[in-house]
């Protein structure tokens, strides 16, 4: 067994040596969400939206509605600010990670 695929991994009772799998090393890397993008975190269907590209709208402000899963998400605005893109319509299928709307901090 080659010695660089182990990694130590370290609880309250010790440090051990362990294996990755492949498939955790070819996992896709975790990145901080971008302030202001509003994102699809579950593929679905947009019902309405209540915004438009160059409203101003407040964080909590509702943006848009969101059906996933036999659910309607009331998606809202993270921060205040300007609405620069709209990215969907109603009636709309979005995939997971889409970006729905993109709002610049005023």
């Amino acid at each position: 067994m080659e010695e660089k695929n182990y990694v130590d991994f370290e609880i309250l009772s010790g440090t051990y040596k362990t294996l990755l799998t492949k498939k955790y090393q070819a996992r896709k890397t975790w990145s901080a969400p971008v302030q202001g993008e509003v994102r699809s975190h579950l593929p679905g269907t947009v019902l309405s939206v209540s915004c438009k590209a160059g409203d101003t709208v407040k964080a909590g402000d509702l943006l848009l509605i969101h059906e996933a899963m036999k659910m309607q998400n009331r998606i809202v605005a993270p921060i205040s600010g300007v609405i620069t893109e709209l990215n969907v319509t109603e009636g709309e299928r979005v995939a997971k990670g889409h970006l729905m709307v993109k709002i610049e901090k005023a």
